[in-house]
C-alpha cells in the first residue's frame, strides 16, 4: 500500500504497467535491504511477449529483474567472462534468482503457483504437482504453433472461478482434476521416452492427449469461444491444439508432427490470422535466464534498448 501511494498508483489499479512498477519497487527495496544497496542503475525493459496472454510475460519480467538486481548488488556473481557472448549462473544462484522472482510474481498475481518463474529461471520442461516443481531431464524438441487469440483475461479471476466450481461440485470436478493429472503423467512418460526412441508413433498419442485435455479444461470453465475456434481451424488442417496458460482467451499451442508439410503449416497460419489471431512457429524448451554481452544481441534488440 505504501508503494502504491509512493508511485501514485490507485488502490484498485491492476494494469500491467502499474503492477510491473510495484513489483520493481518492491524487489529493488527488499533486495537492497537484505543484500546491500543496489547501485544507481538504469533499468530498461524490452519484450516481445504480449501481456495478459498466458505466455508468462510477468514471470519473464520478474526473473530478469531479479537476476539483474541480485547481480548489481553482488548477491550473485557476474557469470560472464571476457570473450563470452552468454553465460548462466550456478544452480545455487539460480535458486536464489527464482525465489526473488516468485516474490515479484506474488506482487503481480497474488498467489501464483511458481511454475512460470521456475521455467523462466531454469528453462527446459518442468513437472508441477502439489506445489513441487521437478525439472524433466530428457525431453525432445517439439515444433509448435503458438497462437495469441488477443482475448485478454485475468489469471486471478479464472483461478477463482475454478475454485468456486470445485467447491460447488466436488464430486464432479475432483474426478476431472484426477483425469487431468493422469493426462500429465502420461504425457511426461511419452516425452521422456521420445529422445531414446524418436518414433513417429508417439505423435498421435500426444495429439489425443491434447484433445482430451482441452475438453477437460472447457469443463473446468477456463475455455473460450476464441480457443474453440482456434482448435476448429487447426483441426481442419489435421492438427491438434489446446489452450496454454490460464485460458479464458489468451494463447493456444498446436502440435506440429515431424512430417507436417510446410504447406499445411502455412495454410493453418493463414486461416488463424484471418480470425484476427497472431501466430508464431517455435519450439518447446529453451535455456532459462541468461546474461548476454551486448555483442551477442541482435540488431533489433539493440535498437529497441537504445531508443528506450
Amino acid at each position: 500500500d505504501a508503494l502504491r501511494e509512493f508511485a501514485g498508483i490507485a488502490a484498485g489499479a491492476s494494469g500491467p504497467e502499474s503492477l510491473a512498477t510495484l513489483a520493481f519497487l518492491y524487489m529493488c527495496l527488499a533486495i537492497s535491504a537484505k543484500y546491500g544497496d543496489v547501485p544507481s542503475v538504469d533499468i530498461v525493459v524490452w519484450s516481445e511477449l504480449p501481456t495478459g496472454a498466458g505466455l508468462g510475460s510477468s514471470a519473464a519480467y520478474a526473473v530478469c529483474l531479479a537476476a539483474a538486481l541480485l547481480t548489481a548488488c553482488g548477491a550473485v556473481s557476474c557469470p560472464l567472462k571476457d570473450g563470452e557472448s552468454t553465460a548462466r549462473w550456478t544452480e545455487e544462484e539460480l535458486a536464489l534468482i527464482n525465489s526473488w522472482a516468485l516474490q515479484g510474481e506474488r506482487v503481480i498475481h497474488g498467489n501464483p503457483s511458481g511454475v512460470d518463474n521456475a521455467v523462466g529461471t531454469w528453462g527446459g520442461a518442468l513437472r508441477y504437482q502439489s506445489g513441487k516443481i521437478t525439472p524433466l531431464k530428457r525431453v525432445p524438441t517439439l515444433r509448435i504453433l503458438l497462437t495469441n487469440t488477443k482475448v485478454p483475461r485475468s489469471t486471478k479471476v479464472l483461478v477463482a472461478g475454478v475454485k468456486e466450481k470445485i467447491l460447488k461440485f466436488p464430486a464432479i470436478m475432483n474426478p476431472v482434476l484426477d483425469s487431468i493429472d493422469a493426462i500429465s503423467q502420461e504425457c511426461q512418460s511419452v516425452l521422456e521416452a521420445m529422445p531414446a526412441n524418436p518414433s513417429p508413433e508417439y505423435y498421435p498419442v500426444l495429439e489425443e492427449l491434447f484433445d482430451i485435455n482441452q475438453h477437460h479444461l472447457n469443463v473446468m470453465g477456463v475455455g473460450h469461444p476464441s480457443l474453440d475456434r482456434l482448435c476448429q481451424v487447426t483441426a481442419s488442417h489435421g492438427l491438434r491444439s489446446k489452450l496454454t496458460g490460464a485460458g479464458g482467451g489468451g494463447c493456444g499451442i498446436t502440435l506440429l508432427r515431424p512430417d507436417t508439410s510446410v504447406l499445411a503449416v502455412e495454410a493453418a497460419k493463414r486461416d488463424l490470422r484471418a480470425c484476427g489471431f497472431e501466430c508464431w512457429e517455435t519450439n518447446i524448451g529453451a535455456p532459462g535466464v541468461t546474461l548476454h554481452s551486448p555483442s551477442s544481441l541482435n540488431a533489433q534488440v539493440l535498437r529497441a534498448l537504445s531508443e528506450s
